[in-house]
């Protein structure tokens, strides 16, 4: 899989923030807009943050990638993190219902997080 060490970033530090519910959608066959959306929760908008901030910081550091672009993060209630070919949501609960992107994006299949070597999530 391509860019398997970026998502892999993303996700073990999503992780160690204690990200809920995430969920990988490959939308590659789908879209032009990204090959992945990394989909997750934090139950505060302080959590948000935290999950974002330390996504953006990792991946910086391990991945020397810095971010495309970063929206939603002063109000923290949908953070978005765009890395190009993979974009990030980072949602409080109520708007990850509200937009709903795993049901708009229903026939993108998700990965399945075992297989690029995440466990215990």
């Amino acid at each position: 899989m391509e860019d398997k060490n970026l998502l892999v970033e993303i996700i073990n530090a999503a992780l160690e923030k204690k990200a809920d519910n995430l969920v990988v959608l490959k939308i590659k066959e789908k879209s032009s807009i990204a090959d992945y959306f990394v989909i997750c929760s934090g139950n505060t908008s302080t959590q948000t943050k935290a999950i974002a901030d330390e996504i953006e910081e990792k991946v910086e550091e391990k991945q020397n990638l810095r971010i495309l672009r970063r929206e939603g993060f002063s109000q923290g209630r949908w953070v978005l993190l765009d890395y190009g070919h993979i974009v990030v949501h980072v949602f409080m609960p109520e708007e990850r219902e509200f937009y709903n992107l795993e049901r708009f994006w229903g026939d993108a299949p998700k990965v399945d997080l075992a297989s690029i070597g995440i466990v215990g999530e």
